[in-house]
């Protein structure tokens, strides 16, 4: 059972950064940065039906009362759609370091701080290596332990989440998605 500093996790099995961002795609079909609509509710429908197979029963019968109970507790901004901060909230993944990645360029003055930090070689893209110290010092920021064979997977997942255009490194576009 989580306790009340811990994240509201759904009793599930956690998660590697890198599955956790197979889940986001899975369920993110258009891409668009949200789950919703009908994304949403394949999305509830899984989860509802991987919380049975995991002995976890609901409060609520009907699928409906279900996900509104759902969307009232994990719908941060009661929008009507989950976004990846949300969902890396719901789901236990290992680190939490997508939660950590965006909040640390969280406004666009951030962002371009972290951005001229980065592109160290001022190249206006931010290669892996970039990438990697700029995930090394996030890390160490919020106090988390890491080794170089989990450094290098975080690395490679924000290298899938946003080089769009598969050149393993990522441009001042790719990066403000």
């Amino acid at each position: 059972m989580a306790s009340p500093q811990q994240a509201p996790h759904l009793h599930l099995a956690e998660l590697t950064a890198s599955q956790f961002l197979d889940v986001w795609r899975h369920f993110d079909a258009d891409g668009n940065g949200y789950i919703e609509g009908k994304e949403l509710e394949k999305f509830f429908q899984e989860l509802e039906s991987a919380r049975k197979g995991a002995g976890v029963g609901s409060k609520c019968d009907s699928l409906g009362e279900k996900m509104k109970e759902f969307m009232h507790k994990y719908d941060k901004n009661a929008d009507g759609r989950i976004e990846m901060a949300e969902l890396a909230q719901i789901l236990p993944t290992e680190e939490n370091f997508l939660l950590c990645f965006r909040q640390h360029v969280g406004s666009s003055s951030e962002f371009m701080e972290a951005w001229r930090r980065y592109d160290t070689d001022r190249s206006g893209y931010i290669e892996a290596n970039e990438l990697k110290g700029f995930l090394s010092d996030l890390l160490k920021k919020a106090n988390r332990a890491y080794d170089e064979p989990k450094l290098q997977e975080y690395t490679q997942t924000i290298l899938r989440m946003f080089d769009m255009n598969g050149d393993g490194k990522l441009g001042l576009s790719e990066m403000s998605r």
